[in-house]
């Protein structure tokens, strides 16, 4: 009996081609159901995301493979994993989310909510990129629509406003991706700008 591992070829949205093993691949649910429409030996085009994002991906998978069950081994790798620019860290949540490949998109997630973990408001703005372009009408309006009275009658207490962002992170890690990537990426200006005056 051969010992030769089976591969499957996927093509990433620009094109770039990349061979894996079908333990690798199979990481992700998506790519599997491509597979069976496709069947293995065609090339699987991945048609949302780009070489660079997809080769950090396989990395990705591929370690998680060889690690098997070893949560604790693999742990440290996960963390120097997702030392990433933005872009990059943004690419792998779109990425796992469209693949599929649940830890990873809760590995990453959970690396965004770690970024904005004891943030202000205008903090977290800047350090997402998010710009602020409510008028002081608009301000007042969503203060009203989405209960942001708790953070205004805080005024300057510190441990009132600590409490009450600590309450803010209790969401769950898609939550607070998709604040922030609506605002950021997708621009949704009623909901998701008034989601953020919650933090």
């Amino acid at each position: 009996m051969s010992s030769e591992k089976k591969m499957i070829t996927l093509k990433s949205a620009d094109g770039e081609i990349f061979a894996v093993e079908e333990a690798v691949a199979a990481q992700s649910e998506t790519i599997m159901l491509l597979i069976q429409d496709n069947s293995a030996d065609s090339i699987i085009p991945i048609s949302n995301v780009s070489a660079r994002v997809l080769s950090k991906v396989i990395e990705y998978c591929r370690k998680h493979v060889e690690a098997g069950n070893d949560a604790e081994a693999i742990e440290p790798w996960d963390k120097d994993f997702l030392k990433v620019d933005q872009p990059m860290l943004f690419g792998i949540i779109m990425a796992a989310n469209y693949l599929k490949i649940k830890p990873l998109y809760g590995l990453s997630c959970q690396a965004v909510a770690d970024m904005m973990k004891g943030k202000s408001p205008e903090d977290i703005r800047a350090t997402f990129n998010i710009r602020n372009d409510f008028t002081p009408e608009e301000e007042e309006q969503v203060r009203k629509e989405v209960g942001l009275k708790k953070h205004v009658e805080a005024g300057n207490d510190e441990e009132a406003i600590e409490a009450r962002d600590k309450d803010f992170l209790k969401v769950d890690q898609p939550m607070l991706f998709g604040i922030i990537m609506a605002a950021n990426y997708l621009k949704i200006k009623t909901y998701c700008r008034a989601k953020l005056w919650q933090i």
